[in-house]
């Protein structure tokens, strides 16, 4: 009785997650399209987190991922597309994908940039086929709270990621296991 009642709750907040993310079918965004969100999303983040502007005007490059979709139930996976900005500037795309399984129920939809601060960092994700968040370069990856204590002059870290933009109901939220890949646009 007490895992049917657990199984129904765990359905019930998924349907809740999935009414909450946006119903538009799933398709590839174009360059433009995906170039217009990155820096409107970047531009959000900043407003919201004067570390993360301040990281921004000192990082080599910025990975942005406007719009990432996690779902699940007990399996579960997250694919989203993003921009690697140079000087503002768009200079190649790249997927995010994960999967996982265990006791897991819900949706989510969230945005996050990963702010590249060394010539290294930018060097691995060039020659990598596919990064594995977790291997290569260290990342630390910012909450509010943390937020708050870093500046320019504290930083020591090859990348800094921030969530941001969280809608929906989903245990856990991280990105170790997201794997990384350039595409083409």
């Amino acid at each position: 009785m007490r895992t049917l009642r657990l199984t129904t709750i765990l359905w019930v907040l998924a349907f809740a997650a999935f009414t909450l993310i946006d119903p538009s079918p799933a398709r590839a965004a174009s360059a433009a399209e995906l170039n217009r969100d990155a820096k409107k999303a970047l531009q959000k983040l900043y407003k919201e987190s004067s570390s993360a502007k301040a990281l921004g005007e000192k990082a080599k490059a910025i990975l942005v991922f406007p719009s990432v979709v996690k779902a699940g139930f007990m399996i579960g996976g997250l694919f989203g597309e993003g921009v690697l900005l140079k000087d503002g500037n768009a200079v190649g795309y790249y997927d995010t994908v994960a999967g996982s399984y265990g006791l897991q129920a819900g949706a989510q939809k969230y945005g996050y940039a990963m702010f590249l601060m060394n010539d290294a960092a930018i060097q691995y994700l060039d020659r990598s086929d596919g990064w594995e968040v977790g291997t290569g370069p260290s990342i630390v990856v910012m909450d509010k709270g943390a937020a708050g204590g870093i500046s320019t002059t504290t930083t020591m870290s090859d990348v800094y990621a921030f969530i941001f933009s969280q809608t929906g109901l989903m245990g856990g939220l991280g990105l170790q296991g997201t794997k990384i890949t350039k595409i083409k646009k």
